[in-house]
């Protein structure tokens, strides 16, 4: 892992100053931003690993005028990085000196259809205009993640993001049927299907899915949608160990099957964490326990008694000896709370000084066997160390963060995240996993890959990226490797 910034790129000052007059009288001269003010928020990812900088901020209205910029910029040998809402947490966002294109503008639904269950968005929409927007019409978009008011459609799927409904419904790539895209040249792919069933040839759109904007900017997106569930249930469960969260997670689902649409982990020290940091949060029974879980069931039939079937999955599940305390949400208000104690942990951390993350994720089976080893080989490597491990069960992903020891230097414990890495990640890698789950490459990972993938899955990611983007005008250092 590299936490450095590359060098910035240069251009000639008056071949830019041109590039950017001819773009501000297609776009007019307002949405060509160069105020360092205005600039100042888009220059820095969210944990502060990154500070940016770039001559302006591109804000086009419509796709027309993206394809615009995107040919101008290639003719003029000026990079681009394409920003959604500045979410991202490996930096694939952060300009080095490029170009900054946003999509803000272009935050319209295009269409919504409750009979085909699907919704069109350009790239722009924040991720919550679309949930609002199928709720509307009685349907659900499922997406959910903690940023989901400021990330943008465009930065989901080009970050392939998962949250915590991937265990029912799937990461973005399963959510979307079709795309529009700008290529690096300019030209619009205009792949918005919304059809279930298209089996002519190569399916583009996934080359873009998860690309971070290095093949091409998304500008709209066709979405699956489903029917809005008319129940749900949620219930926060103490447990001794994470065999024990295994364990429950197989009744639940051998019970609910498709019903169980969330599945989330925490340990005692992230539970304690969110209680202490995070205003408006309370315990959810008395006494503390060394594991949590926070489940979720969904249903769209009325009949369904989802409150009993958890009741009943618990009841047997004390009476094994593999849950020691468990508590049902009764209302909205009371399954929020337990949700916000899941969803403040990320947030939380920062209050502990530094925090060392990874976003791995294994076969789940394996994830209490991973962290339990991985943490007994962290706290070996620094005593004093608080590992958190926290996420998606349902799935396999983990959020292996390391809270620094208390007192230690914050600095100097962040000087030590390769050498975490490596403990981290080569435990991963025996146990069939990957060093990115959800959040990506960018420049955090990008030389991490070539220690983990194998070499001819990186040589036929550089061979897209050449054949597309031969001048590296998108989202140029990011994602692939240097060859």
């Amino acid at each position: 892992m590299s936490t450095a910034a590359p060098a910035p790129l240069l251009f000639d000052a008056g071949r830019l100053q041109a590039l950017l007059e001819r773009i501000a009288a297609r776009i007019g001269a307002r949405n060509v931003v160069t105020d360092p003010a205005e600039l100042a928020p888009h220059l820095e990812e969210g944990r502060g690993l990154y500070h940016g900088a770039t001559p302006a901020l591109l804000k086009p209205a419509d796709t027309a005028e993206v394809a615009f910029i995107v040919a101008e910029c290639a003719a003029a040998g000026v990079a681009l990085v394409p920003q959604g809402g500045n979410t991202g947490l490996v930096g694939g966002q952060v300009p080095f000196g490029a170009l900054l294109i946003g999509l803000s503008r272009m935050n319209r639904i295009r269409s919504l259809d409750a009979t085909d269950l699907t919704v069109v968005a350009e790239g722009g929409c924040t991720l919550h205009q679309v949930q609002q927007a199928a709720a509307e019409k009685g349907c659900l978009f499922p997406l959910s993640i903690a940023s989901e008011g400021t990330c943008q459609i465009g930065g989901n799927l080009s970050t392939n993001a998962g949250g915590t409904a991937v265990l029912r419904y799937g990461n973005m790539r399963e959510l979307a049927l079709g795309l529009e895209v700008v290529l690096p040249d300019g030209r619009i792919w205009n792949g918005l299907s919304r059809l279930r069933k298209d089996n002519t040839g190569y399916d583009l759109k996934d080359l873009f899915i998860g690309a971070e904007g290095t093949l091409g900017i998304i500008t709209a997106a066709s979405l699956r949608l489903f029917p809005a569930p008319r129940q749900r249930t949620t219930t926060f469960v103490g447990l001794a160990d994470p065999q024990a969260a295994l364990a429950l997670l197989n009744r639940l689902r051998n019970v609910a099957g498709d019903a169980l649409t969330g599945f989330e982990f925490l340990p005692d020290f992230g539970l304690e964490t969110v209680l202490k940091h995070v205003p408006g949060t309370t315990r959810p029974f008395t006494g503390a326990h060394a594991f949590y879980v926070l489940a979720e069931l969904t249903s769209t039939r009325r009949d369904d008694d989802l409150a009993a079937l958890a009741e009943g999955v618990l009841a047997e599940a004390f009476e094994a000896g593999e849950v020691e305390d468990a508590v049902i949400a009764c209302s909205e208000a009371q399954s929020q709370a337990l949700w916000k104690l899941r969803e403040s942990l990320s947030e939380a951390q920062k209050f502990e000084g530094g925090s060392i993350k990874h976003d791995v994720s294994v076969p789940v089976s394996l994830v209490p066997r991973f962290i339990e080893e991985a943490s007994r080989l962290c706290v070996a490597h620094m005593p004093g160390l608080r590992p958190c491990p926290f996420g998606h069960m349902g799935d396999g992903n983990i959020h292996f963060n390391l809270s620094q020891p208390l007192g230690m230097d914050k600095q100097a414990y962040l000087e030590t995240w390769e050498e975490f890495n490596r403990i981290v990640h080569d435990l991963v890698a025996t146990m069939g996993g990957s060093i990115s789950a959800e959040h990506g490459i960018g420049i955090l990972k990008r030389d991490e890959l070539p220690l983990y993938k194998d070499p001819v899955a990186i040589a036929l990611m550089a061979t897209l990226k050449k054949a597309l983007d031969p001048a590296d005008i998108l989202n140029p250092g990011k994602v692939v490797p240097p060859v």
